[in-house]
């Protein structure tokens, strides 16, 4: 499939460029919804660069909602990213936020209102940790508040040494994830304690841990949707060569390139 998506891309002169002030040039753009300024956050922009040298990223957090709103409109793609604990009261579980970390309500309502607009545009949308979190909550599903008090595990989903927390997970058959990797498992890293507990009904699982926990959704029926994939582990830390980092990154920027095409027709 690697090799595929590159013909595509070069064939076509796919550029992923995040400077929204010319749209007039074949250049995809992609929104990055960054929150707090850590340095593994330029694992993000490192891992879009590796699927095209040329890309620049836009991050929504630091403008009003109605600048965020307005640029996300110019853009090919939205990737929500990983963060903070989400307020539980947006599903349903205000009364236990003392098991939770800290809030970001600014990004909260931030997020909801660029993933409902990307929706409304048909903007492509891939999920990182957080990411898939806000996207279940967004359709009307809800989170674990604790996985270490709440679900009987033995997997290390959370380490101190958050650069170095690997686990398994089972790819389903069948699903969109499952012909983009082309893996039926793989090894990847990740670093939450929460994750989803009730699946929104518009999703459906497509990879777990072996402890049941979802790792991965996307539609449930897909057709007459735009492309949409959330996965709770980081591929963007995770090396070129795992299937289930880099073929994700070629698949979203494949999708970015078609919705950039149809508005460019």
């Amino acid at each position: 499939m690697k090799t595929i998506f590159k013909t595509l891309f070069f064939s076509l002169l796919t550029l992923i460029v995040i400077s929204c002030s010319e749209p007039a040039e074949k250049s995809l753009t992609i929104a990055l919804s960054k929150g707090y300024p850590v340095d593994s956050y330029q694992n993000y922009y490192q891992w879009i660069a590796s699927g095209d040298s040329t890309a620049q990223v836009i991050e929504m957090y630091n403008r009003t909602l109605d600048e965020a709103l307005t640029e996300l409109a110019n853009c090919e793609a939205l990737i929500v990213t990983g963060g903070a604990d989400i307020y539980p009261g947006e599903y349903g579980k205000e009364t236990d936020t003392a098991r939770c970390g800290q809030f970001d309500f600014k990004r909260d309502t931030l997020e909801f209102a660029l993933i409902k607009k990307a929706l409304e545009l048909g903007i492509p949308i891939f999920g990182i940790c957080r990411g898939e979190q806000i996207l279940n909550i967004a359709m009307g599903g809800s989170l674990i508040i604790d996985i270490p008090t709440d679900h009987d595990t033995t997997v290390k989903h959370r380490i101190v040494d958050w650069r170095n927390c690997f686990h398994d997970v089972i790819v389903e058959p069948s699903t969109k994830l499952a012909w983009a990797s082309n893996v039926g498992s793989g090894s990847v890293t990740s670093n939450h304690h929460q994750a989803i507990d009730q699946l929104a009904d518009v999703f459906k699982v497509s990879a777990r841990a072996n402890d049941g926990i979802i790792e991965a959704i996307e539609w449930k029926n897909p057709e007459e949707k735009s492309f949409l994939m959330a996965v709770q582990w980081h591929p963007e830390r995770m090396s070129k060569d795992n299937p289930l980092s880099w073929n994700l990154l070629e698949l979203l920027l494949y999708e970015a390139h078609r919705y950039q095409e149809k508005n460019l027709d």
